[in-house]
């Protein structure tokens, strides 16, 4: 499958650094990648390296003026597929509500495209109750889990959490 038009959402993960790897991977592929990042996404990776990858605009800022007549949300919201890769306990627990305060939750409400999460975050989080129930409530839904694996962790400690690799999530993906 080539050609597609994917929408990647970064979040403030460590693991944003994978999401580089992704976008290159998905370009390679033959595929147009436009990313949305949160603000605290670009603490660990800066627009400009997605831009250059990507060789499309990088969007961030929910308030920024539109490209073209459509609100920025909707008009990233048409593509044939939403990953959010990392997607942080966060993120997780504002897609299951249905929160729209940042241009990435925005987008993701608005798509009809699947959408595609890739977890990222300490063991304790993602083992927690909460983050379990948002996981189930997203996967009845039709949310495409893709589970994070066993692994040294950023923070030092060994458990459940890391993102998958970029090329193992891109195969995954391409099934």
């Amino acid at each position: 499958i080539m050609n597609r038009k994917i929408l990647l959402g970064v979040t403030g993960s460590i693991a944003a650094y994978k999401a580089v790897e992704l976008v290159r991977l998905f370009v390679k592929n033959g595929d147009s990648v436009q990313v949305v990042m949160t603000p605290a996404a670009c603490e660990f990776v800066k627009p400009l390296t997605f831009q250059t990858l990507s060789q499309n605009p990088v969007y961030v800022d929910q308030f920024a003026p539109p490209v073209s007549w459509k609100p920025e949300h909707i008009a990233l919201s048409e593509c044939d597929l939403a990953l959010v890769a990392p997607a942080t306990a966060n993120t997780i627990a504002k897609l299951r509500y249905g929160l729209a305060d940042n241009l990435l939750c925005a987008t993701l409400l608005a798509t009809r495209a699947p959408i595609a999460i890739a977890p990222a975050m300490n063991n304790g989080m993602w083992e927690n109750p909460v983050t379990q129930e948002n996981i189930a409530a997203l996967k009845a839904r039709g949310v495409i889990i893709v589970e994070p694996e066993d692994g040294e962790l950023a923070c030092g400690v060994k458990g459940k959490g890391r993102m998958m690799a970029p090329e193992k999530l891109f195969d995954c993906l391409m099934r």
